[in-house]
């Protein structure tokens, strides 16, 4: 499989993100001019991380289910350092906003939750620390899956910025009664993905839904297929919206949304659920998360559905990966000695992952965590079947070559919008990445960002 990008190729990210840190940031956690805190070396060096005198008191904010119960097992065993748990909705819902208003303020929490795809973000803003100098975080490396950690070093080989958390290997759930009922085999190709879908339609279903508005679902079948949205070379993004690997996965799903083969359902709604509910739709290409996802809006379906690894393109095995989050120690933090430990802590130990695995089904990003007892039980929603297995078979596939770029939300955003107008016959899904290639690439100029060719 041909890969286009690198994430510490050419040079880092640091000689991009420095020159920039001064610009702020705008209402969507970009970058933008005003509103971000002005440059402050930003991580050229590794924080002086030095453990503090007397008591600490530390304050976390994440949105997982349950964390609270996760934090009191750290306070009951480390009384001299305390972790007082602040929650509230996920990033993109306002958390985000509010950390950039707290870094602008200069009272940001000392740690907070922070999804891979936004963390360039919180880079440009000069809003991270480096902790790279603390005790443990460089030995830890070798715990993480690699991605990860590539992703944690935006590009800078002697530089941390966060503690990877979770992460969102993708998968395919599929209702296997109604497959076995209808006599169409289980596609592992997308050559047979979409041969499937015309036998689904004529059993009056649809082998999917087709999301117009959470790109992060696209962004992961570019990623499987080996393209990389961002990269870098000399001292320049290169943006690559449209790249070969982008188009191929547009023009494959455009020609299934042409043929009414898949819905074009708004996600995460009612209606959305429902049509799993009913058997209206049979597959879900998603993360490791969506499990969760499935059983909620789809408890009637219960020990129909199983997984199964996602088609490939060219027999290759590959999978992309849709979510996962960090742990950040930000710009500021009096204690960024304690702050690491308490990361690692949360990131690294067993009695932590499994804590976070019962209280959330958190899929860790330690291969170690990912072998624990309790991913390796039968899910009775899928049939009993170590679904876990799966993705953690697929977690070691996904591409290590995946840059974000510092103006996501704006990226997000304006790719939804032309997937929209696709979907309702105003030009096709490609059109709409190449029109987000040219409004990235000027806003990226806009804020004096350079771009390449």
């Amino acid at each position: 499989m041909k890969i286009s990008t690198r994430v510490a190729s050419v040079t880092t990210l640091a000689a991009l993100l420095l020159p920039l840190a001064a610009c702020g940031g705008d209402s969507t956690g970009d970058a933008g001019e005003g509103s971000g805190p002005a440059a402050g070396g930003g991580g050229a060096e590794a924080t002086a991380c030095e453990p503090s005198n007397g008591e600490v008191n530390l304050t976390f904010f994440s949105w997982v289910p349950g964390i609270e119960g996760v934090v009191d097992i750290w306070n009951e065993q480390n009384p001299d350092v305390q972790v007082e748990v602040q929650t509230g909705p996920n990033g993109n819902s306002g958390t985000y906003q509010n950390f950039f208003n707290q870094l602008e303020a200069g009272n940001p929490p000392d740690l907070g939750q922070i999804e891979f795809d936004a963390l360039p973000n919180f880079r440009v803003q000069d809003g991270l620390t480096d902790i790279a100098g603390c005790e443990g975080v460089m030995d830890a490396q070798d715990q993480f899956v690699e991605w990860t950690w590539t992703q944690v070093q935006l590009g800078e080989e002697d530089a941390v910025y966060a503690i990877p958390q979770d992460t969102g290997p993708m998968a395919m759930f599929y209702r296997e009664d109604l497959f076995t009922e209808a006599g169409i085999e289980v596609p592992t190709t997308w050559e047979e993905y979409a041969a499937a879908a015309e036998q689904v339609r004529e059993n009056d279903g649809y082998i999917t839904n087709f999301s117009t508005s959470d790109i992060n679902q696209f962004a992961g079948l570019v990623w499987q297929a080996g393209g990389s949205w961002f990269g870098t070379e000399g001292e320049s993004w290169q943006v690559r919206l449209d790249s070969e690997e982008s188009v191929q996965v547009a023009d494959y799903w455009d020609g299934l949304v042409q043929e009414d083969l898949v819905s074009t359902l708004p996600p995460w709604t009612t209606e959305w659920d429902n049509a799993y509910n009913t058997g209206q739709a049979w597959t879900w290409i998603s993360a490791v998360w969506g499990a969760n996802s499935i059983m909620s809006g789809a408890p009637d379906t219960e020990g129909a559905w199983r997984v199964a690894p996602m088609p490939t393109w060219d027999g290759e095995v590959a999978a992309g990966n849709w979510g996962g989050s960090t742990t950040a120690v930000f710009n500021g933090t009096e204690h960024p000695h304690e702050a690491a430990q308490f990361a690692l802590w949360l990131k690294t130990s067993e009695e932590a992952h499994t804590a976070l695995i019962e209280a959330a089904n958190l899929y860790p990003a330690t291969t170690a965590g990912q072998q624990l007892p309790a991913l390796a039980e039968g899910v009775p929603f899928y049939g009993d079947q170590p679904i876990y297995e799966v993705f953690t078979e697929a977690g070691a596939t996904v591409p290590t070559e995946w840059t974000w770029g510092p103006t996501m939300t704006q990226v997000y955003n304006d790719v939804a919008d032309g997937f929209s107008a696709a979907v309702s016959g105003d030009g096709g899904l490609a059109d709409a990445l190449t029109a987000a290639q040219d409004s990235t690439t000027t806003a990226l100029e806009a804020q004096g960002i350079p771009v390449g060719e």
